[in-house]
């Protein structure tokens, strides 16, 4: 099969190019997104280590506690910790036992709490990678369409690296995310319309002569960007000591996530790094923008544009671009795509904040609701060792759950006010 060349020519870690996920042709290296041949999206493919799967755990483990532990496994340049980075990664793996009792798992449950990045969300992760893509294609400014976290994650990125930013979001997000977005001092436009306008609108900014020098994470350089999405599968298992989780539930936006983790664990066991064993991948949807979960459920391969209504705005896309392929490993692992109404998502969020003091914003609302109703409906085996994923910080989805939150109590400075309501002891 003949290899499509670009004019640009670099040096990304272990990347020798990007092969078409439905036709297989392959190109070199650029800021390309699509097939020439027949218009499928493009994934970055390598050349990775081989030998002795020891000595390269050993190599990991020696490494930083970020994402660049990984460089080996990923299209990075070989120096790529000792530049600017937010140095994103590497987050907490909780043991949630008490989440596990209310729930009745006894398998092991644990929440991969990634509201521990820089800017509080796993969009740091991707935005690391696609930022190395940049800077190698020569681009000057780094853009986006973003839902919210994806925004916060490019601007503060940009400032870091030392790039100009440009971000779009849809005009209606929640406050907290635009003030972060815009705080590190870039461009940030709101656009009237959904994400799904915005996203056609940075298509069209692209070749446009306006977009010149620009890298747009999640569109010209997205084969680079999903990227980072593996390092969440590689630091799951090297959490677990190195052993691939049986459940593992993801958030589902545009289903990039999801595609990637998946990647990674294939990835991990072809290396040799963890036994190769069954895992079931789960996927996690708000009701009001449920596009793959209704495709699962009605055994559709097509997955059908929606119109998004819904808290989690984070996952608000309603013609998300790896719909099809979720569909494909939900169903290939023995998986499945559910989805919880706005209610639940608040009363999982609370639910995870009571038992696990992790406050998450909507969109691991979804992800715990979503466990929480998989197991009830008995397709989710509480027997087995779970991964939730937790995506975001709960201080960006405030008014998600601040209606119904607030103090038990307004009293007067005095113990027997206190004693009259009620509180002593509880």
């Amino acid at each position: 099969m003949a290899v499509h060349t670009v004019a640009t020519t670099v040096a990304l870690g272990p990347a020798v190019g990007l092969s078409c996920r439905e036709c297989g042709e392959r190109f070199d290296l650029g800021p390309i997104f699509a097939c020439a041949v027949c218009f499928g999206p493009l994934e970055v493919a390598y050349e990775l280590p081989t030998g002795d799967p020891e000595a390269l755990r050993r190599r990991i483990e020696a490494g930083p506690e970020n994402i660049w532990r990984y460089a080996p496994l990923l299209p990075v340049p070989a120096d790529v910790a000792d530049k600017p980075s937010l140095n994103p990664g590497f987050t907490k793996l909780v043991k949630a036992d008490n989440l596990a009792r209310e729930l009745g798992v006894s398998g092991g449950l644990y929440v991969k709490d990634d509201s521990g990045n820089p800017t509080h969300s796993f969009k740091d992760r991707v935005v690391a990678i696609a930022v190395e893509a940049a800077r190698a294609f020569g681009f000057t400014t780094l853009s986006c369409s973003s839902t919210g976290n994806l925004a916060g994650a490019v601007g503060a990125a940009a400032a870091r690296a030392g790039l100009a930013s440009c971000v779009f979001i849809p005009h209606d997000l929640e406050a907290g995310k635009v003030v972060m977005a815009a705080v590190y001092g870039g461009d940030l436009v709101g656009i009237e319309g959904t994400y799904d306008d915005v996203n056609r609108f940075c298509s069209e900014l692209i070749g446009d002569p306006l977009g010149e020098g620009w890298g747009f994470v999640n569109v010209n350089l997205r084969p680079y960007y999903g990227e980072g999405s593996k390092t969440l599968a590689y630091e799951i298992c090297e959490q677990l000591g190195w052993r691939l989780p049986d459940q593992i539930v993801v958030p589902i936006a545009s289903g990039s996530q999801l595609t990637k983790i998946d990647k990674g664990l294939k990835e991990l066991i072809a290396l040799g790094l963890v036994e190769d064993r069954p895992y079931k991948i789960f996927g996690a949807q708000a009701e009001g923008c449920s596009p793959v979960s209704r495709a699962f459920k009605d055994g559709h391969d097509v997955v059908r544009p929606v119109k998004p209504d819904t808290i989690a705005k984070s996952l608000a896309i309603g013609n998300p671009a790896d719909g099809p392929y979720v569909l494909d490993i939900a169903r290939r692992t023995g998986g499945a795509v559910e989805d919880v109404t706005d209610a639940q998502i608040v009363d999982a969020i609370k639910l995870l904040a009571r038992t696990e003091g992790i406050f998450a914003e909507t969109a691991g609302g979804v992800t715990v609701g979503v466990t929480k109703k998989l197991i009830e409906a008995g397709v989710l085996d509480p027997s087995l060792t779970t991964v939730v994923l937790n995506t975001g910080d709960g201080l960006k989805t405030l008014d998600a759950v601040a209606p119904t939150t607030g103090p038990s109590a307004t009293i007067r400075p005095s113990l027997d006010a206190f004693r009259a309501a009620g509180l002593a002891g509880n």
